[in-house]
């Protein structure tokens, strides 16, 4: 237990790297002489001898002097703001600051070694005490987020759009112009999703990013998505020893193709879009109103929950829509699970924790495709059995259960990571931590 006064004495933080040894020094309230001897006296050791009595200097046991922390004499603020002086001169309000320095290990404990009640106070002081040149920066008002823009709205229809014609149009075709369709609608829906993803709430803050980040959550996400609309009929076909021909993209055909799950998720682009929009503005309005890490952090958890909840709500309506319009099964379970770890892995990439949507999408990818390859590696002699795990499942539920398993147990981890990382106040700002 903390001695009476304990918080108001300046001292080191439990974590953290932002101090170096001279600010320990100061952070410590003692400067130490390293090289002076405790002295001892004449009458030490002597039997019954009263120890010394402590007089303006305390010795330590290993012989360094220690001076008494005067108060006045140095500044642990201005330390800390030496520091961060880029931090604190890039912020246009003490938010950023708040989130920058809950990044580098600062939390309101070590904050209230610093007289300050919570990192947001620090953060006001740090803001108000750097010099700024000409007129001040904008402070945005309390509660105020992100604004809604009409040309990310429409943005964000437009995958949708372009996947209902591409269907309509494979319909509507027959013999050779169907794979000349299928290919010119896959190429436009891979533009116009990308062109969706560079704006508005599902755009992620633009920097340097590992090539290997980059093109593992665009293969992944392109195989995840794939396999949403022609895995089942390829597992299946596998199953029955085939397959025996290229998909033709008819329904009764010997590789059918399942539509209503692919056109669920792309017509659920936009509503991901005002969820993400919904978490960004509730994280911020809650920011300005949190006078505490942990205050802030109990705050985001039940929103992100909440977003996640509206997400999957309207997905659900969508899958029983294309179900109901495309005539097929609405696959409920295994575009759940795709679209929860899809929007988690998205959400993520937008507020900079890319390196775990890459493993979890990953993870889900390498197991629906562990999944075909099993069966395929079981036709060799004697090796029969490595087609147990897979039908098993297969046999119990149906093909759908292979990625209604892998998605759904990646989507799991997934959002035990987000609870901890997008509640977060560094998260929501742009001096947020890297990766």
């Amino acid at each position: 237990m903390d001695r009476p006064g304990g918080l108001d004495r300046p001292g080191m933080p439990a974590g953290g790297t932002a101090w170096d040894e001279r600010s320990r020094e100061w952070l410590t309230g003692a400067v130490a002489h390293p090289g002076t001897a405790a002295r001892s006296r004449p009458d030490e050791g002597a039997a019954g001898s009263a120890p010394p009595a402590r007089t303006g200097a305390d010795v330590t046991p290993a012989g360094t002097r220690t001076t008494p922390f005067r108060r006045g004499t140095t500044d642990p603020v201005k330390t800390l703001l030496h520091r961060h002086r880029e931090l604190c001169e890039r912020a246009v309000d003490p938010l950023e600051i708040a989130a920058g320095l809950e990044a580098h290990g600062v939390t309101d404990r070590t904050a209230a070694r610093f007289r300050h009640r919570d990192v947001f106070s620090l953060a006001e002081e740090l803001y108000a005490r750097v010099p700024r040149d000409g007129a001040p920066h904008p402070r945005p008002e309390p509660g105020r987020g992100p604004r809604v823009r009409a040309g990310w709205v429409l943005l964000t229809l437009l995958p949708g759009a372009c996947a209902a014609a591409t269907l309509a149009g494979l319909r509507l075709t027959q013999g050779q112009f169907r794979p000349l369709v299928a290919g010119a609608g896959l190429l436009a829906l891979a533009v116009v999703t990308r062109v969706a993803l560079r704006r508005g709430p599902l755009a992620a803050v633009r920097g340097p990013v590992p090539w290997r980040t980059a093109v593992g959550l665009r293969a992944w996400t392109l195989w995840l998505l794939g396999y949403a609309l022609l895995g089942d009929g390829l597992l299946q076909a596998v199953v029955a020893g085939g397959p025996d021909a290229p998909p033709t993209g008819a329904p009764d055909g010997p590789w059918p193709m399942t539509a209503a799950p692919a056109l669920a998720l792309t017509l659920a682009c936009a509503p991901a879009a005002w969820c993400a929009h919904l978490l960004a503005a509730g994280a911020r309005r809650r920011l300005a109103g949190s006078r505490g890490l942990e205050d802030f952090t109990s705050a985001a958890r039940p929103l992100l929950s909440g977003v996640l909840g509206l997400f999957l709500g309207v997905l659900s309506g969508l899958l029983a829509l294309c179900g109901t319009v495309l005539h097929e099964s609405a696959a409920c379970p295994r575009g759940l699970a795709l679209g929860a770890l899809l929007l988690l892995a998205r959400l993520l990439v937008v507020h900079r924790r890319r390196h775990a949507a890459v493993l979890a999408l990953g993870a889900a990818a390498f197991t629906e495709a562990a999944a075909l390859a099993l069966l395929l590696a079981a036709r060799l002699p004697g090796c029969a059995f490595l087609a147990v795990p897979v039908q098993t499942p297969v046999d119990s539920w149906g093909p759908a259960a292979v990625p209604t398993l892998a998605c759904g147990a990646a989507a799991l981890a997934l959002l035990v990571h987000a609870l901890r990382t997008l509640t977060r106040a560094s998260a929501h700002a742009p001096a947020g931590a890297p990766e």
